[in-house]
């Protein structure tokens, strides 16, 4: 067994019904899960920031830092494994997206990362199914490969599903 740690900026995905795949206190970021139904095979990317304009250079070495990059990123890792991305096959889900640090709005990054987010994914033919977003406090996901069922935790919180 793995424990896959998706950190700012990066992606995993698997097929090895062993690992586990988690990302660690989601703030204004948001993570974007994908579950392939037909070949069990989970994706996990934590994007910081909407636009890779503002850093196209750190879009190259980090393309999951991005929702521009990092969506195209890790479905071409899952085509990899084998997924096919269309259709009805692919469960998202979304959580994080919070405003942690920045309480009076001023950049509103957790809103901007959802709604960048979600335009691309439509923009593709998909969207989210479930999702746990905004709000004021920071969100760890864990999803276990054999089970895709995902666990949201906080501090001073019960653990939940998503």
């Amino acid at each position: 067994m793995a424990n896959l740690v998706v950190g700012v900026g990066d992606f995993a995905v698997s097929n090895d019904p062993e690992d586990i795949i988690k990302t660690f206190a989601l703030g204004s970021c948001v993570a974007i899960i994908f579950l392939h139904k037909t070949s069990r095979t989970v994706g996990m990317v934590h994007v910081a920031l909407p636009e890779s304009r503002i850093k196209p250079e750190k879009a190259v070495t980090m393309p999951g830092y991005f929702a521009d990059t990092g969506i195209p990123a890790i479905l071409k890792a899952m085509n990899a494994k084998g997924c096919v991305t269309g259709g009805n096959n692919m469960i998202i889900k979304l959580a994080g997206g919070a405003s942690v640090m920045d309480t009076n709005n001023t950049f509103n990054i957790g809103k901007r990362n959802i709604l960048s987010i979600k335009k691309i994914l439509w923009s593709l033919g998909m969207g989210p199914t479930t999702e746990d977003l905004g709000g004021t406090f920071s969100r760890t996901v864990t999803v276990p490969v054999k089970t895709g069922k995902i666990t949201l935790s906080c501090p001073g919180k019960k653990d939940w599903p998503l």
